[in-house]
């Protein structure tokens, strides 16, 4: 029981804690309120119980680190608990004789649960403090060269030091609260072990002693809450509220890459991209607030581990501090901020270094997406400024003249096919599936050879398909990665009128990233159909019965997962099934599936130079091909194709690159 005074004391602190508290809160508000767009509330009612089960369990947050994540639970759990503890104590230091779901059964279990995650939270959060400030892994801390606001460097330990120091400090002296009022009452019980062992260190303490060690820890516990509020709004901690927030509300999406179209045809519009802060949307404004500055996105991104300028985790963590500091008072005013984002959040080196492969989107346990403000950006430079590397030129040319980044004229587009019965559209125009070949396969000399090889695996199955042939041009992927909106809109447009005249019972790819923009994107532009990979029809042909196979004790293989069908399409297990029927024995690379590294081709990057760093992210990943021992390399993408036949030719290996088509298709029963 508190006193009259701390009473009363306790009131007044709270209401000036809420008071700045509540300064704070709409400060946050507003500057979210500046993002382009609303949330749409009614997501939150289908998405409550799988935000509350990602929330409370840490589903996300399991995928890596998991010696630090164990830690981190220890500590999230226990806070959750406190959020009833806290309540509780409030209740009983203001009733006399009150205690807190009495002392039967729950009041007991309740009792044990506190007890036992109190000390869960101290070991928690010690073991984080010691990994931050005396371990300090280089994951949690971004290289010296990265573009990081004046303030981050010293703010994250400042910030992760307050957090630290305010956990141990209001659950230790909770603890310790209880340990006293034990000692005081007999010194033991059953269903509080913890706090009974401890309560043993006072048993020779005088009542009065007790008493005011129990005032002490109270106010510790509960008025360090009260002392810490006003804070919270600036603080990292603040991602308590906010990923719940982000799970709730973050805008539908097909896969972690789909991007939103923009409206060309609005006369209104002057702004395309983004320029300026405020031109992100809202969820990217929250975004900054969810960030747990934990530098995942950072530890899996294929641009940094090359050592690129690009950082994502930089990239959230920037924007934070800019609401906090420098840009927070004019956005939340209302005001434009004056500075674009290539000079507030991230450089054009770092814009064009990133491979748009999806892993700090797909990894961050909070529901952020980096990728897509970088994407965001570079629509801005090229839209609104015409900025970008002169080497994507050529590839903007051949699609705008030729309908493909290669520039081969359409009349050449199935040149791939001559010796083999490849009927187009026109020839059979009511077909099981419509193959699109995709640019790469239909015109580069490498990856003719994965369409001549899926052609036969059609054929031995008996499968009715047909082409688009020379009707079929670029989906426009690269365009749209690269930033070129504009481009993209009219490669989208003339596809979806094409296949919408054909109207296919069922398409499939050989190119994940077309694979990707025609089930993914090209909804937004009228467009909805049944979309497979290769890998995912071979498999049911193979299930079905209607290829067969003569396999062979193969050499060792290893699959290397093309982002754009493992992370951004979920399409894991069908290239696997398919090279084990073909008598392959797989082995995996330490990053493998969802967790796959990129080849290095993506967003755009197949259409320029790689941007400078420590090595190319090609030769990174075929390294990490070379160490399984593998004798080949399967792929199921033709940029991935392209990347690791010239990451062997430069390494001077011996190890054969295919792709699946290929493998299946030597192990076809002689006609």
């Amino acid at each position: 029981m508190l006193t009259l005074i701390e009473k009363l004391l306790f009131i007044v602190a709270v209401g000036v804690s809420l008071y700045y508290t509540w300064q704070g809160v709409q400060r946050m508000i507003a500057i979210i309120g500046r993002g382009q767009g609303k949330p749409d509330w009614a997501l939150a009612r289908r998405r409550l119980v799988e935000a509350l089960t990602k929330t409370i369990t840490l589903k996300p947050t399991w995928r890596l680190r998991p010696g630090a994540t164990l830690f981190h639970a220890l500590v999230a759990w226990g806070f959750m608990y406190y959020a009833l503890v806290n309540f509780g104590d409030v209740l009983q230091a203001y009733l006399s004789n009150f205690t807190f779901l009495g002392h039967g059964l729950i009041g007991n279990l309740y009792r044990l649960g506190a007890d036992i995650l109190s000390v869960g939270v101290l070991i928690g959060m010690s073991a984080l403090m010691v990994r931050r400030f005396i371990l300090q892994p280089a994951e949690l801390v971004a290289r010296e060269d990265i573009f990081l606001h004046p303030k981050v460097r010293h703010g994250i330990r400042r910030d992760s030091a307050i957090v630290g120091g305010f956990i141990l400090l209001h659950v230790g002296g909770r603890f310790l609260g209880q340990s006293f009022q034990i000692a005081a009452h007999g010194g033991s019980d059953g269903w509080q072990p913890f706090a009974s062992l401890v309560a043993g260190l006072w048993r020779n303490w005088s009542e009065p002693a007790l008493a005011v060690g129990e005032h002490v820890a109270f106010w510790l516990a509960l008025g360090l809450i009260l002392a810490f509020l006003p804070y919270f709004p600036k603080s990292k901690h603040i991602h308590l509220f906010f990923t719940p927030l982000n799970f709730l509300l973050k805008p539908e999406r097909r896969s972690i890459g789909e991007l939103s179209a923009l409206n060309f045809e609005n006369e209104s519009i002057e702004q395309f991209g983004a320029s300026h802060l405020e031109d992100l949307g809202w969820e990217q404004f929250m975004d900054g607030y969810a960030c747990i500055m934990c530098s995942r996105c950072q530890e899996v991104c294929p641009a940094y581990n090359t050592g690129k300028a690009l950082s994502p985790a930089a990239l959230e963590i920037n924007k934070r501090y800019l609401f906090n500091y420098d840009a927070g008072n004019d956005l939340a005013a209302g005001k434009p901020t004056e500075k674009s984002l290539v000079e507030l959040l991230l450089p054009e080196e770092a814009v064009w270094a990133c491979t748009a492969c999806g892993a700090c989107v797909d990894i961050c346990p909070v529901g952020n997406e980096p990728m897509r403000d970088i994407l965001d950006i570079r629509r801005g430079l090229v839209l609104m400024e015409n900025e970008f590397p002169s080497q994507l030129q050529a590839a903007f040319r051949g699609m705008e003249r030729t309908a493909n980044p290669w520039n081969i004229s359409p009349a050449e587009r199935m040149k791939w096919a001559e010796g083999l019965d490849v009927p187009t559209i026109e020839e059979n125009p009511e077909p099981e599936v419509l193959w699109w070949v995709g640019c790469a396969p239909a015109t580069d000399v490498r990856a003719q050879k994965t369409a001549r090889a899926f052609a036969k695996i059609l054929q031995a199955a008996g499968v009715s398909f047909a082409v688009l042939g020379q009707q079929e041009q670029c989906t426009g992927d690269s365009a749209r990665r690269a930033g070129n909106e504009y481009l993209f809109y009219e490669l989208a447009t003339g596809n979806v009128e094409i296949l919408n005249e054909v109207a296919p019972k069922r398409i499939v790819a050989t190119c994940p990233h077309c694979l990707h923009t025609i089930k993914n994107e090209y909804p937004a532009f009228g467009g909805n159909y049944e979309v497979v990979h290769h890998s995912q029809f071979i498999e049911e042909l193979l299930q079905s019965g209607r290829l067969k196979l003569q396999p062979q004790a193969n050499d060792k293989i290893t699959l290397h997962d093309p982002c754009y069908l493992g992370r951004h399409n979920g399409v894991i297990e069908a290239p696997r099934f398919v090279l084990e029927q073909s008598g392959a024995a797989l082995t995996e690379m330490p990053h493998h599936g969802r967790l796959s590294f990129c080849c290095g081709a993506g967003g755009a990057q197949m259409w320029k130079e790689e941007e400078e760093g420590s090595a190319r992210v090609n030769l990174t990943r075929f390294q990490e091909a070379q160490q399984t021992g593998a004798d080949t390399l399967a792929v199921a993408c033709p940029f991935c194709l392209t990347m690791m036949t010239d990451a062997s030719r430069q390494a001077g290996s011996e190890m054969q690159v295919k792709d699946i088509a290929e493998i299946i298709a030597d192990t076809l029963p002689e006609a």
